[in-house]
This record gives structure tokens, C-alpha cells and sequence, in this order.
């Protein structure tokens, strides 16, 4: 991988800050590092967090709507430009390139109860007792915690007993088990039983104890409460509680002893045809030949509540780069930007596909009270016009994005801070942009930690004082990174983001286990990048290139790996795309800007990577048969197959009678099928043969055989995502 050599700021495998030593910031003029660190709060950042995790943020909800207007009268008030609420209907038929838009979910109510005997419910509920005259206990209230409620539920009020039916998601689950008009006990996420469970044994509702992503802490808390779902597009509607693995343990010992445990559970909500909202403005540039380009800063708003973490902290931090780059620009401690700078808070994946394919409707104050469900719910109705670029016009503007996603967890979320890098199949210097400045505060915050001094500190007046400890990772899918970096749109994305979190989507995702000073440190890396970025111009250009110097792409642990596990030819594979890489990561530079790599340079990189390249382990055969053939993508569908509560190949290709191709769930040394398909379709450019495209994922992923590749690209031309070059 091509790095930036920044001579000041290198520090050797065995780093020894001394106290008393300066560290020259990288890349920008240490007058601007100074204004962006004196006024960066991490203070207002966490203010801005407490106000939208008051709001249960689902897609296309009034919670959303709420927490969209927070944003666009924060972003007001602190004068930034072309503020506006774009809408994208969703209704589960329109289609925004490879996602089926989920229509907007909205709830009401939702309590479940435990009573005893079915006739004296009402009277119970009337008296708060149970039904012989014991305290009736309410279990779970949409009200009080929204996260209760699994999203899509659907409106009911029915009383039935309680079975155990373990995970859930095997017909063996339910073997020997009455579970017809009962509602079922299981561990597994809501949306993973629902056929089974309900479509086909007849339960009328579901109380799932699903725990979290697994981590080292995965089950520790006994009172988390994980965030649910139900499967958007299933014909099998019903409804879901979520409840504590403390309370599932108590209900399944219950039951386990013979005794009966009949709940009650009334709901009010539903599905109901609605709006992707998408907040956003600018910063315009100002330079006449570069104004239109734009370098994007993007986040997610949607989740549930609190979802402090996840993502509030993404989209506070990106709101409090805006607000600091703006207000320094007022006062003209930084200069205009050349490129425009625009900012995006869309709903995670979806919204971000919608903005990349489709025109939007802006957002005009008009309420509608049509029935959406059992009761009447105001829903924001579209106006007019548009006022803002989106579409393929936007991606053809936008050079680059810094995504935010989990940037502000405290050390009591276990989270480790990273600067991810993009695909092999995107190279690009911006992400080695991005960990310049990580790595200058990771100096800087060691520095305080173990001497009590630096010249930046980065530390809020009520947070932490810790070292960052960012680390430098390769790439990782799970946010709206994917769909920017996706070969239909090729927008190269600095990711910012947290892992672990023992907290993500929990009732424990709260405003307490958000740092501020974590907050600052990732608003001043995303800032300094999107600003380096938005003024980059030739002479930053050409002394960029100077200073790039190779480094492999592949992490010490995984060249061990390669040793071990890669055949010769397998190892040469994996250098050819690793020189590849790098070449391309230069080239990079002049994409982005014409003119600040010299054509002597490029000849010259080209020359080197060629040269090293040890062509006595290259198979002589390894063009045969399959393996030279050449695909490229079609032009539509745009987007990762694999979207947001919908699996555009899994639908195709049952439509189109192809088997599930192998790959899919094929496990490599660091890889896994969702990864290897997402790469071998960016790799499928018209260019590349068969066999390249694999020695490329090989390279990324660890060897995966040529014929697993060919059955997927196989799959890929039967549903007409991509053709055969003749």
C-alpha cells in the first residue's frame, strides 16, 4: 500500500516520544492545525449528541423526521449553506439502484404483559392486576424504551402463552412443541424466525432475547436489551418484543418447571408508505475551476434510541466539523475551500443509495393523517423541486468522502478507534491523508499521557485524557462506506469508525459512554482531511507524490499467513496485486487532480513495479480455459448487492433458478463470502480476466480456487449484472 512519508512525523517500529520535542503537524500549515484544534469542542459535539438521542431514529419515522430537524436548524444557526431536508419516497416498490426501498415504519404502542387467565385480561389491565388479584407485571413498554419494539412489527392485542422454542430457527426448534397461537420464546433475532415460527407453525408473536454482535463481553450484561427486526418484505407480519437474556432466563426456568406464563401484548404500529430524508448543506467553494468538485463528509442518523455511539456520535461530530470549518472561515483563520465541501445525514445505506441514484423532493411543512396503522399518524409530506445535485450527477462531483461511523466511544465501551482503508479495488492517497493526522494525534495524546505535555493535546475540558491509539486497518464492510467505494460509483472513503463496542445497538448505546475528547480527536482528523482535501491543488499535489513511498498492504500477521498458507504461484499472486496497488494508489493522485504526478513519475513507478515482480513463480498456464475470460459490470443495477434489509442477488437469482453459488459463504484466511462477493463484482471492470480477478481477492483475502470465482461470475452474468467481454 502507498503511504505518506511525512519526514517529521515518522517514528520508527520502536516509538519514543522525549519530552521537550516538537512535532510539526503534516500536510496542512501549523497555523490552520492550531485553528481547528483551538476550536473544535468536543463539548458542543456531545451537547449535539444528548438532542438526538432523545429520538428513536427509525427509517422514514416522525423519530427520524425530529432528529432531521434538529440537525438542519443546527446547521442553520451556524450559517452554513443550502440547509435542506431532501426526501426520497419509499414505498417497498421503487427501487434506488440495487436497494427495494423499505417503506417508513412508525409505532404507537407497545406493552407486553404477563396475566393469567384470558376472560379477565381487560379487567386486569383496568385494575393493574393480573387476574387474581396479584400486581399485573408489565414486561416491556414502547413508550418508556423504545427499543422493546423490534422494528416493522405490526399492530395486535393478543393474550397467549409463552414457549420455549431455543434459537428459533431450525424446524428441530420446534419439534414436539404446541406453538400454534402462542407466542414464542427464542434467542435468535426476530426476523430470523418469523417464517418459520409464525409462517409456518402458526405462532401469533415472538419474545426474542437475541444478545449482541459477538465480542470478548458478548453475554456478560445479563440487562442489555438488543435492538430488533423483522423482515421487511415477509408476508408473514406479526410482532416482536425484545427482552434481557436476565428476563429470558428467568421465564425459560419458569417453563422449564412445568409452569404456564401467558403474556398479553398490545401493539399500534406498522409500515406505511413514506420518506428517505437526507439532511444537508454546504460549504460552497470557491475556487471558479474546482467549485463543483466537492469532498463529502457523510455519517448515518438513523437508529434506535439512544443509539448514542451508534451513530449520533458519527453525526455530531461531522455537524461540529461544520460548524467549526464555517465559523473559522468567517474569521478568516482559514481561507475559503477551493472544492465545495458538502455534508450528508442520511439513513445508513439506503438514504446513501438513494442520494447516489435518484433526484430527491425537498421537504416542505405539510401533514397528512391518513391511517398508516391502527391509529392516526401525522407523516411529512414531499414538496417540490430540488435543491441540490444528487443522482449520478453527485457521484460524478464528489472526489471524496469521510464516513463517520461510532467515533466517539468512551473506554467503558471497550471501542478501538480506526482510519480504515478503502478496497484494493478503489486505491486511493486519501486514506493515507486521513491516517497522517490520526497519526499526529496519536503522537501528540501519547505524548500527554505519558509526560503530561504537548504542544496538541486534543483533550476536552470534560473528557478524557488517554492516548487515541487509532489504528491504521485494512478494510472492513458495515456502513455507507461500501456503497461510495462500490465500482458502480468509485468515490474513494476515509472511514472513521469504532470496534468493539460492547454497547452497539443496546439500551446501553447511551450519551454516559460517549467521550468528548474522542469526539474532538476524530472531528480533527475528519477536518484537517476534508479540508486538506477541499484545497488540494497542484503544488500539494506534487510534493503528496514526492513523499509517497511503498509499504506492503498486507499486515505483518497476514504475510506470516501468506508464507504458510499461499502456494508459490499463490505468492506471486498476491506481489502482483500488491505492486498493482500501489501504482494505482499514485496514479490516484492524478485522477484527483490532472497535472500533480508528472507522466515521468507514473512511467517510473510503473517500471519499478514491473521490475520486482518475480516472474519465474508465474504459471505458464494460468491464462487457460475460464481464467481469460474478461466481464464488465452492466451499467445498472448500481450498488453492493447486498443492501439494507434486502439481498438484491438472493431475490434475482431465485427469480432467475441460478443455485447459490459457493462463494457467497466461503471462508478465506481473513475473509468471508459478503466480502469476496463485493470485491470480485468491483474487480469485474472489462479489464481484468477471470483468473486476475481471483489472484486480486486472493491477494486481499487469502487463495479462494478460481473455480468457486468462476460459479459466482457465472451467477452474476444469469441475473444481468454483468456481461461477457467478446
Amino acid at each position: 500500500m502507498k503511504r505518506l512519508a511525512v519526514a517529521a512525523m515518522m517514528i520508527g517500529s520502536g516509538m519514543c516520544i522525549c519530552e521537550g520535542r516538537a512535532q510539526k503537524p503534516p500536510l496542512l500549515p501549523e497555523k490552520e492545525v492550531a485553528a481547528l484544534a483551538n476550536e473544535l469542542s468536543g463539548e458542543t459535539a456531545k451537547r449535539n449528541l444528548e438532542g438526538i438521542a432523545r429520538f428513536h431514529r427509525q427509517r422514514g419515522s416522525r423519530g427520524f423526521h425530529e432528529a432531521a430537524e434538529l440537525v438542519a436548524e443546527r446547521l442553520r444557526a451556524y450559517g452554513l449553506s443550502d440547509v435542506a431536508i431532501l426526501q426520497f419516497p419509499a414505498d417497498g416498490k421503487i427501487f434506488y439502484g440495487t436497494q427495494r426501498s423499505r417503506p417508513a415504519w412508525d409505532a404507537e404502542v407497545g406493552e407486553l404483559w404477563e396475566v393469567k387467565e384470558v376472560k379477565e385480561v381487560k379487567e386486569a389491565k383496568d385494575k393493574n392486576e393480573s387476574g387474581d388479584g396479584q400486581p399485573a407485571q408489565k414486561m416491556a413498554s414502547y413508550e418508556a424504551q423504545p427499543i422493546v419494539l423490534a422494528e416493522d412489527s405490526e399492530s395486535a392485542d393478543v393474550t397467549a402463552d409463552l414457549v420455549d422454542a431455543g434459537e428459533g430457527m431450525k424446524e428441530s426448534d420446534y419439534a414436539g412443541k404446541d406453538v400454534k397461537g402462542k407466542i414464542v420464546l427464542v434467542s435468535a433475532q426476530p426476523g430470523a424466525v418469523q417464517d418459520l415460527a409464525v409462517g409456518k407453525f402458526g405462532a401469533v408473536g415472538i419474545a426474542s432475547y437475541a444478545q449482541n454482535q459477538k465480542t470478548a463481553w458478548w453475554g456478560e450484561d445479563e440487562n442489555l436489551i438488543r435492538w430488533g427486526h423483522l423482515e421487511t418484505f415477509s408476508t408473514n407480519k406479526t410482532f416482536a418484543f425484545m427482552v434481557s437474556l436476565k428476563t429470558a432466563r428467568g421465564m425459560k426456568e419458569r417453563l422449564a418447571r412445568g409452569e404456564e406464563i401467558r403474556l398479553h401484548a398490545v401493539v399500534k404500529a406498522g409500515q406505511h408508505a413514506g420518506n428517505y430524508e437526507v439532511v444537508t448543506a454546504t460549504i460552497p467553494g470557491s475556487d471558479a475551476k474546482l467549485k463543483d468538485e466537492e469532498i463529502a463528509f457523510s455519517c448515518h442518523l438513523d437508529h434506535q434510541r439512544p443509539g448514542a455511539n451508534d451513530n449520533a456520535s458519527g453525526c455530531v461530530t461531522i455537524l461540529e466539523v461544520a460548524r467549526t470549518l464555517q465559523k473559522l472561515m468567517n474569521e478568516r483563520k482559514l481561507a475559503r475551500p477551493a472544492r465545495t465541501i458538502r455534508f450528508y445525514w442520511p439513513p445508513e445505506t439506503e438514504g446513501t443509495m438513494a442520494l447516489l441514484t435518484s433526484p430527491p423532493r425537498t421537504y416542505k411543512m405539510e401533514l397528512d393523517t391518513k391511517r398508516s396503522f391502527d391509529g392516526a399518524v401525522p407523516l411529512p409530506q414531499s414538496g417540490g423541486g430540488s435543491l441540490t445535485q444528487t443522482g449520478p450527477t453527485l457521484a460524478k462531483r464528489v472526489k471524496a468522502v469521510i464516513h463517520m461511523d461510532m467515533v466517539g466511544g468512551a473506554p467503558e465501551t471497550k471501542a478501538v478507534f480506526h482510519v480504515t482503508r478503502g478496497p484494493m479495488s478503489l486505491p486511493s492517497f486519501a486514506h493515507d491523508v486521513a491516517w497522517a493526522f490520526a497519526e499526529f494525534v496519536n503522537e501528540e495524546s501519547y505524548k500527554l499521557a505519558a509526560t503530561g505535555k504537548a504542544d496538541y493535546p486534543f483533550v476536552a475540558p470534560e473528557g478524557g485524557k488517554e492516548s487515541l491509539r487509532a489504528e491504521y486497518s485494512p478494510y472492513t464492510m458495515g456502513s455507507d462506506h461500501d456503497v461510495y467505494q462500490d465500482s458502480s460509483f468509485g468515490i474513494p472513503a476515509i472511514y472513521l469508525n469504532d470496534w468493539p463496542d460492547r454497547y452497539i445497538h443496546t439500551n446501553f448505546d447511551t450519551a454516559a459512554n460517549i467521550d468528548p475528547t474522542k469526539l474532538k480527536r476524530a472531528a480533527f482528523i475528519g477536518a484537517a482531511s476534508g479540508y486538506f482535501l477541499a484545497m488540494f491543488g497542484i503544488e500539494q499535489g506534487r510534493e503528496l507524490a514526492r513523499r509517497i513511498e511503498s509499504q506492503s498492504v498486507v499486515d505483518k500477521e497476514k504475510e506470516e499467513l501468506r508464507d504458510r498458507f499461499f502456494s508459490l504461484r499463490d505468492q506471486n499472486a498476491l506481489h502482483v496485486a500488491r505492486t498493482a496497488y500501489s501504482l494505482e494508489a499514485l496514479l490516484s493522485l492524478s485522477r484527483f487532480l490532472p497535472g500533480s504526478v508528472s507522466k515521468d513519475e507514473i512511467e517510473h513507478a510503473a517500471e519499478v513495479s514491473i521490475s520486482s515482480i518475480d516472474k519465474d513463480h508465474l504459471d505458464k498456464d494460468r491464462f487457460a480455459g475460464f481464467g481469460i475470460l474478461k466481464f464488465r459490470r452492466e451499467t445498472n443495477p448500481k450498488g453492493p448487492l447486498v443492501v439494507f434489509g434486502y439481498d438484491y442477488f438472493a431475490e434475482h437469482a431465485k427469480a432467475a433458478g441460478v443455485a447459490t453459488p459457493k462463494l457467497l459463504s466461503y471462508e478465506g484466511l481473513w475473509g468471508s463470502g459478503e466480502e469476496y462477493a463485493y470485491e470480485v463484482l468491483n474487480l469485474t471492470d472489462g479489464k481484468r480476466n477471470a483468473q486476475e480477478i481471483r489472484d486480486a481477492v486472493s491477494a486481499e483475502y487469502g487463495p479462494v480456487p478460481l473455480e468457486i470465482v468462476e460459479e459466482y461470475l457465472r451467477a452474476l452474468e444469469e441475473i444481468r449484472v454483468i456481461e461477457q467481454v467478446k
